[in-house]
């Protein structure tokens, strides 16, 4: 069976991971390089059930157990390692402004109000250095990589048969395709039968804290410019530690490689970030950079096969979990391609069928 994953982030080397741990002939194309958007600038965190009570908990649940075994199973260190989360604010009055934080390491006036996870519940990968490993493993099985701009679906006589890719003008044989282009998955509508998938920008500022930060995921509410925004802090077992706030919508750039951080959001960052630590100094910021993360219309991912179709398979639409989702999607992606149905999760919450399609002419008039 000849497989083509369509998109080089974590969701599609996992993919094509779990593919090619059978008898499947897998190709993934990526247009620039791997992990080049959200599955390189995402904060990396993993929960194990902070997902309770809705539909995507199994999902987290299993990919949790699968983030705590891969270690064991793929070669390379991406820094997994296991957590406390806190959830708190910054001290807006003087009287609590100068009292001191539960947390050493914090500002005085960084108030803990609560602690969210344990390290039997919470845990944080590097997000590229997972990804890459994913691939490398994948690539280490058998698959091929292929750089190059997916340019259309090609099908049957039939309409309804899809048998390969077209790589900017060059086609590309296959017996079943997924696309996992995060929020670029948009441009397949031109092509089939799909919801639609939103980006939405997300800031952040990566830092250089060596051992100064413990292993304390902070989710922190502050008040700045009239508003209240959430501050989300991820250290790092490689020494850095990653900051992000004031997400916002955008346009999409159709080329991943132009995503660019808004310089305003980026400064008010920085500034919230020495707010909270003498450990985010300017002269320790290693990266100032977005991302794009794909949404859908009711907050769930689009995993399954694409209506209308044969042999055409989506997996997107993760938002902020996308890094902990990615392995039990690529398992039960790789389940359902191959045995024609997922055995490790349920994917029917993900059915991208449930959804109105996104209308064609909407993206011919980008």
């Amino acid at each position: 069976m000849r497989v083509i994953v369509c998109g080089g982030g974590v969701i599609g080397a996992c993919t094509a991971y779990f593919l090619s741990r059978g008898d499947i002939d897998v190709t993934v194309v990526e247009r620039s390089e791997i992990a080049a958007a959200a599955s390189g600038k995402a904060g990396g965190f993993l929960a194990r059930d902070w997902c309770a009570g809705t539909p995507l908990d199994a999902l987290a649940r299993r990919s949790f157990t699968l983030h705590a075994q891969l270690p064991h199973e793929v070669a390379g260190d991406w820094a997994y390692r296991r957590m406390t989360a806190y959830g708190g604010y910054v001290a807006g009055d003087d009287a609590q402004r100068d009292a001191p934080s539960a947390l050493g390491w914090l500002s005085n006036g960084v108030v803990i109000a609560h602690r969210l996870g344990t390290t039997d519940t919470t845990a944080i990968v590097h997000p590229r250095k997972f990804t890459s490993a994913m691939m490398n493993a994948a690539l280490a099985q058998g698959t091929r990589l292929r750089q190059g701009r997916v340019t259309g679906i090609v099908r049957d006589a039939d309409g309804m048969t899809v048998t390969g890719v077209e790589i900017e003008g060059s086609v590309i044989e296959a017996d079943a395709v997924v696309i996992a282009m995060g929020p670029w998955s948009l441009l397949a509508a031109q092509w089939m039968t799909l919801p639609a998938v939103y980006g939405q920008r997300s800031p952040s500022i990566v830092y250089d804290t060596g051992t100064d930060v413990p292993a304390d995921a902070l989710f922190l509410e502050h008040e700045s410019g009239g508003e209240t925004v959430s501050i989300e802090v991820f250290p790092r077992a490689d020494g850095s530690t990653h900051i992000t706030a004031f997400s916002d919508i955008a346009p999409l750039p159709l080329d991943p490689a132009a995503v660019v951080p808004e310089q305003d959001a980026i400064a008010r960052l920085q500034a919230v970030s020495e707010r909270l630590s003498p450990a985010f100094r300017a002269d320790r910021i290693i990266a100032r950079q977005a991302c794009f993360r794909p949404v859908t219309q009711d907050g769930l991912p689009l995993i399954g096969r694409v209506p209308n179709s044969e042999g055409l398979y989506v997996a997107t639409g993760h938002n902020v979990w996308g890094i902990l989702n990615a392995p039990a999607t690529g398992e039960a992606l790789a389940e359902l391609v191959t045995e024609g149905a997922a055995s490790s999760v349920d994917l029917t919450p993900f059915d991208p069928a449930r959804l109105r399609p996104l209308d064609p002419s909407l993206l011919q008039a980008r």
